[in-house]
């Protein structure tokens, strides 16, 4: 777990603007400033000036903005999973865990960059692992390789659901132009250079399509299939 800022240290006055600085309101403005500005407007200067406070007061909740940066992942992941409840079916509880994950990055595109390869060590991120490594051992795989393969998919999931807020993060002209390109330039290939390409053409528009279920119900089937040979659950 990190090193958080003492209690005793944080602001209990209200700024001159007239808010009370909390944790929570900090992420919030930081989420909404990278959000409309993207990650370089993350700094302590201007936080301080969103919140009309003197940023050297954000000190009293973290220690910088690296460790803003985990609660903003933190964030997301707590948001993400908020209300879910896994099942009785293992690999429709992880679906829906891929679902929500993506879910979170895209209502935070320009965000998710920051916080897709990071480890928050804070509650929200470590619920969700415990719940994902959980529901393989409920499948039958002993803890180790229960935390393996959650690796895996977990990265797998992360991965994509960035590459794909990534992409929505781009101006809009050029989420267009790389749109358009399926729909026009691979359409006007020399079909002796690219045999495949040629036969496929019809499908290649659907190549701007997001393959994020798709990925995701593979991966799950290669896991149902491997529990499959992993024997019952262990009792307890």
């Amino acid at each position: 777990m990190p090193t958080r800022v003492p209690q005793e240290r944080r602001r209990r006055r209200p700024t001159r603007s007239g808010v009370l600085l909390s944790e929570d309101l900090i992420v919030d403005t930081a989420l909404r400033l990278i959000g409309e500005h993207g990650p370089e407007a993350l700094s302590v200067r201007r936080l301080g000036a969103a919140l009309g406070c003197d940023p050297s007061a954000l000190y009293r909740y973290f220690h910088g903005t690296d460790d803003l940066v985990l609660a903003i992942a933190d964030r997301i992941i707590g948001d993400a999973m908020k209300g879910f409840v896994p099942g009785d079916d293992w690999v429709a509880s992880l679906r829906e865990m891929a679902l929500r994950v993506r879910a979170g990055y895209l209502a935070h595109p320009r965000a998710a960059a920051m916080a897709a390869h990071r480890v928050t060590r804070r509650s929200s991120e470590i619920q969700a692992v415990d719940t994902g490594i959980g529901l393989l051992m409920s499948a039958g795989f002993e803890p180790a390789r229960a935390a393996r393969l959650y690796l895996a998919f977990i990265d797998t999931v992360l991965s994509h659901a960035a590459a794909e807020a990534a992409f929505q993060a781009l101006p809009r002209q050029q989420r267009e132009a790389d749109h358009r390109a399926w729909r026009v330039v691979y359409q006007d290939l020399d079909p002796a250079s690219y045999p495949a390409l040629t036969a496929a053409r019809s499908e290649l528009p659907a190549m701007a399509d997001s393959s994020f279920e798709e990925a995701v119900d593979l991966l799950l089937e290669a896991l149902a299939a491997r529990a499959a040979g992993a024997g019952p659950p262990a009792a307890g």
